[in-house]
């Protein structure tokens, strides 16, 4: 059994992750720390296991082998290198860090101590998306020219986080719905295109009702020449969030509103087919991103999901931070 304590309930994915955890039966949730004291004993409480509010403490003990990371962004550094520190396995919502700086700090710390690490980045498990990926590889709609990417809800119109919520802080968040709920497009993107050459962005405020962006737009170009539109909104009521991938040989479209998957290609010419057709089988999904963190642990099974990911997720989003702030194009790598 894989002793796992969850240090914070501040993201609001942390309950989640927490019945995640009473799922497995292969781990066990052992004990619960949280930077304020009342919601980290509410938590306690409502799972059934002890509150400490000794984050050394809950490190220094022998029944917990593995920490799932929830505190706010700009507290990811302080508590994944001291659970490293204690040779922790770590299991962290995403961002990583804010700044690149902080993502390397953990990548040697995650690397020096040979603990298990993951982050959550389950897009990159499900199906469509693995279809998206071989279709790229296989180069079955050609070299990609374009793709498109978004994902958004409407937490600043319906004010989903009150004053004083750090999901609305640019301190502890380090941004809004770009750094938020963006990794999940962001990455897919660095997924499917490779290495970025360069970024220009602009993260803007819509509605005020927060004090960090909820309505932004990056285009990033690759090294591939690929371009990729990247747009991110707490202020959308409703509409799609499509996927589109656009090649020299024809183009991929995932629509979340109808959940349907099209592709048009000329290599299907040959075969009379000229038109827009749907996938019939798509790939298995991959294994959550807590199952293959806790089969790393207890088989030494490789993960599909790597801490270099969260590394160049975080560049990516500082990238274009720096440029929406500054008004200018950023070039990768990023250079300090």
């Amino acid at each position: 059994m894989v002793g796992i304590a969850m240090l914070s309930f501040a993201h609001v994915h942390a309950e989640g992750y927490a019945r995640q955890v009473l799922e497995q039966p292969d781990a066990k949730l052992v004990v619960i720390w949280d930077e304020e004291e009342e919601r980290g004993r509410a938590a306690a409480e409502k799972f059934g296991v002890p509150f400490e509010p000794d984050l050394d403490k809950v490190l220094s003990m022998p029944e917990v082998d593995a920490v799932v990371v929830d505190a706010p962004t700009s507290m990811h550094p302080e508590v994944i290198i001291r659970s490293c520190q204690a040779k922790k396995h770590v299991f962290t919502e995403k961002a990583l860090a804010i700044t690149v700086k902080e993502a390397d700090r953990i990548v040697e710390a995650v690397k020096s101590s040979g603990v298990k690490f993951m982050i959550s980045l389950p897009n990159r498990c499900r199906p469509e998306f693995l279809f998206a990926k071989k279709v790229i590889e296989e180069k079955i709609i050609g070299e990609i020219t374009l793709a498109r990417l978004r994902v958004a809800h409407s937490a600043a119109l319906d004010y989903w986080w009150a004053p004083g919520n750090w999901f609305r802080d640019p301190v502890r968040a380090g941004g809004g719905a770009f750094i938020d709920l963006g990794c999940h497009t962001l990455d897919l993107s660095l997924w499917f295109l490779g290495k970025p050459a360069s970024v220009v962005a602009k993260l803007t405020n819509f509605l005020g009702n927060y004090e960090v962006d909820d309505n932004s737009v990056a285009l990033v170009e690759f090294q591939n020449k690929a371009l990729c539109v990247l747009d991110v909104s707490w202020v959308h009521r409703r509409g799609s969030n499509p996927v589109e991938l656009y090649g020299t040989e024809g183009s991929l479209v995932i629509n979340s509103v109808n959940q349907r998957i099209a592709l048009t290609t000329t290599k299907l010419n040959p075969y009379g087919i000229d038109g827009w057709v749907e996938p019939t089988k798509l790939p298995e999904p991959l294994p959550s991103p807590m199952r293959q963190w806790l089969d790393a642990i207890t088989k030494g099974t490789p993960t599909h999901i790597t801490i270099e990911d969260g590394r160049n997720l975080t560049e990516l989003i500082e990238a274009s931070t720096i440029s929406s702030r500054e008004g200018r194009v950023v070039e990768f790598p990023l250079i300090y």
